[in-house]
């Protein structure tokens, strides 16, 4: 069950993370993708090694356990580094809405390497009915067709579906090493989003992407701002935060509501359409997210106290009267 606070968590994150589809678009007329990303966690990196230095201790930075290097690997290689490379190259060749709805994948996958590497995260059936609705509507978002199925947008696509498995794995992954952890999450940040950098820098280098090729303008450098502090650090924080509050498989969710965020924002600030087709599968994705989230959600935690307590009151005495129609002898 969701708490507050992981709502809170939930709320910020799908919120911060919609909005990079639509800034990395945006992104793109000036930067090449992968300098771009890589840029983007140079500041962050500076941003989150700055709070940590003057709000964590030595001891709280250092980490000590096979869980912390684990926990940092994964946070760093695969749920930050690699996932957003492959996001902003995918990203390319599809709208900010479509490359938000195919990452949306993530809390489908998640259950996959959960059911392997996880003992105590499992799918109920309802959760299973919700995962089927969600895969169905990124199938008609994505309506590949067989006979372009090489074609610049079916590649964007399966970038972007790459980048989806890595999210997936690593957050799985961080939640196996959290039992022999003992970094708060976002210590763990700090310490990944270097490693994210330099990952990103390799791949910039490796690809023959250079400064120069920049094109620097008042947008530029709001987009920059925005993947980096907002999405690159806040993001972040809030993500991983829910993640430890609640578990790979509810916290991944967030990758339901995200096209939310990016879809209006790309129609209101980048003027994109989407298709009547991927607008059914949007609702459809949506439908499996009503169902997986009507048992994630404690609705009780919304509630004052005083009505939460007269609920309670009036269950246990109906559970303590004799049903109707029913006589003892």
């Amino acid at each position: 069950m969701m708490d507050r606070r992981s709502l809170v968590f939930f709320a910020l994150a799908s919120l911060f993370f919609g909005g990079t589809f639509v800034a990395a678009k945006a992104g793109l007329e000036y930067f090449p993708p992968l300098l771009f990303v890589a840029l983007r966690f140079d500041v962050a990196a500076l941003v989150m090694l700055s709070y940590v230095a003057l709000t964590a201790s030595r001891e709280e930075f250092r980490p000590e356990t096979r869980g912390d290097v684990v926990g940092i690997l994964a946070t760093g290689g695969l749920v930050i580094g690699l996932s957003n490379a492959l996001l902003f190259v995918g990203q390319q060749y599809a709208t900010s809405a479509v490359g938000a709805i195919v990452f949306s994948l993530n809390p489908i996958l998640t259950p996959v390497f959960a059911a392997v590497l996880l003992s105590d995260e499992r799918l109920s059936p309802r959760g299973t009915v919700g995962m089927v609705l969600g895969l169905l509507g990124v199938a008609l978002v994505v309506s590949p067709d067989p006979a372009n199925l090489l074609g610049g947008d079916a590649l964007g696509r399966a970038i972007l579906f790459a980048g989806a498995v890595s999210a997936a794995l690593g957050a799985v992954l961080i939640r196996r090493s959290g039992s022999n952890a003992t970094l708060s999450s976002t210590v763990r940040i700090a310490w990944g989003l270097p490693i994210a950098a330099i990952l990103c820098h390799t791949f910039a280098w490796s690809a023959g992407e250079s400064m120069g090729a920049i094109t620097w303008s008042s947008s530029a450098f709001v987009a920059l701002g925005y993947v980096s502090v907002v999405a690159g650090v806040l993001a972040y924080i809030a993500y991983f935060g829910l993640l430890e509050s609640t578990g790979a498989i509810k916290a991944n969710l967030i990758f339901y509501v995200v096209p939310v965020v990016s879809t209006l924002g790309g129609w209101a600030l980048l003027d994109e359409r989407i298709a009547p087709l991927a607008l059914v599968g949007f609702l459809t994705i949506f439908a499996g997210f009503a169902v997986i989230g009507s048992e994630s959600v404690d609705v009780r935690s919304l509630l004052p106290e005083r009505v939460v307590e007269t609920v309670v009151s009036d269950e246990r005495t109906a559970a303590t009267e004799e049903p109707r129609g029913y006589r003892s002898d």
